[in-house]
Parts: structure tokens; C-alpha cells; sequence
């Protein structure tokens, strides 16, 4: 297939320099680069996948997890109410 491409100049240059390298032809040197490319893809596609394995929290049967989310943002809301309360009596002050 003929086809008509730009390359980034530093592209070029690994190209031309593994050309001269090994001696090959631009085709030859661009079609092993993109078969290298392509193959390290498959490669990597075909590892071992990563696996999470749970593990028990040690919460007690009823104990609802999100409602420590729930805990910390109303502290975390209340202290920024605190915090602004103050700053306005200070200034009004």
C-alpha cells in the first residue's frame, strides 16, 4: 500500500539513524518500526491481568461504611461554618 505520511522530525531522525544502523531501506526500517509498536501493544494486552482481591473491613453487621463519609463531610461543614462565623464577628467588630 502506498500512502503518504508526516513524520515529527525526531521521528525522522530515529528512523533514518536505524536505517543506517541496520542498513535498510526507509520501507523496511518504517515497517519494522510499526510492526515493533504493534507487537509490544499485543504483548501487553495479552499479561496477566492485575486482580484487587477484597478483604473484610471488620465492621459489624448494620454498620453502614458511607455513613462515615457522611460523618466526616457534616464535621468537615461545620467547621467551616465555625471558621466563617468567627471571620464575620471579627470583622464586624
Amino acid at each position: 500500500m502506498r500512502t503518504t505520511i508526516t513524520l515529527d522530525p525526531d521521528v525522522e531522525r530515529l528512523l533514518r539513524d536505524e536505517m543506517h544502523r541496520k542498513r535498510l531501506s526507509f520501507k523496511e526500517s518504517l515497517n519494522q518500526a510499526i510492526r515493533r509498536g504493534f507487537s509490544s501493544t499485543i504483548s501487553q494486552s495479552s499479561e496477566k491481568p492485575f486482580i484487587v482481591c477484597p478483604q473484610p473491613m471488620g465492621l459489624r453487621a448494620g454498620l453502614d461504611p458511607l455513613g462515615f463519609n457522611r460523618l466526616a463531610d457534616d464535621l468537615e461543614t461545620e467547621a467551616i461554618q465555625d471558621r466563617n462565623s468567627r471571620l464575620l464577628e471579627e470583622s464586624t467588630s
